[in-house]
C-alpha cells in the first residue's frame, strides 16, 4: 500500500489533535495493523498525571491501540465498501481488556499492533500489543471494534 493510501486510511480516524494518537500507518493487511505514536511532552494530559514526573495514562493508551485497531477496521470495510460508502462508516470501540506492564513517559515513541482474531458482520476482535521502541511490551489486551454507520 502506498503513501497515498495509508494517509486516506488514517483521514478516516474521527479523532483529530489533541485526541489522536497514531502519527503513522507502518504495515496493514488483512490479518494485522502496525501503527506509530511520538507522545510528546507537551501532550494535555501530562500536567495533571502525577505531577513532576508524569506517565501516560493507561485510558490514553489503550485509545492508541483502539485507534490502530479502528484503522484495521476500516481497511477490511474499505474491501467491501465504495469508496462514498466508507466514507459514512466509522469504527467504535465496543469493548476492552487490557493489561498494562511498564509505563509510558512524555516524548516516548510506541507501537501499537492490532491482529485480527475475527472479523465478521462489520465487527472486528484484535489482539492488540503497545510496544516501545526497544520492542519491549508496554501494554496488551483483546480490543473489540464496530464499523457503524454515520447516516
Amino acid at each position: 500500500m502506498d503513501a497515498t493510501e495509508r494517509r486516506r486510511l488514517l483521514d478516516l480516524l474521527p479523532q483529530a489533535r489533541p485526541f489522536r494518537f497514531v502519527d503513522e500507518l507502518l504495515e496493514i493487511d488483512r490479518e494485522h495493523v502496525l501503527c506509530k505514536y511520538t507522545f510528546r511532552k507537551d501532550e494535555f494530559f501530562y500536567p495533571g498525571h502525577f505531577p513532576g514526573e508524569p506517565v501516560t495514562p493507561g485510558v490514553i493508551l489503550t485509545e492508541a491501540m483502539a485507534q490502530a485497531m479502528a484503522v484495521h477496521a476500516m481497511y477490511l470495510l474499505s474491501l467491501d465498501l465504495s469508496p462514498a460508502e466508507l466514507q459514512q462508516h466509522r469504527a467504535v470501540l465496543t469493548d476492552a481488556q487490557v493489561e498494562f506492564r511498564k509505563p509510558v513517559l512524555p516524548g516516548q515513541t510506541v507501537y501499537a499492533r492490532s491482529v485480527a482474531m475475527a472479523w465478521r458482520l462489520k465487527t472486528l476482535r484484535s489482539e492488540v500489543e503497545l510496544r516501545d521502541e526497544a520492542d519491549r511490551l508496554l501494554a496488551s489486551g483483546t480490543l473489540c471494534g464496530l464499523g457503524v454507520s454515520r447516516a
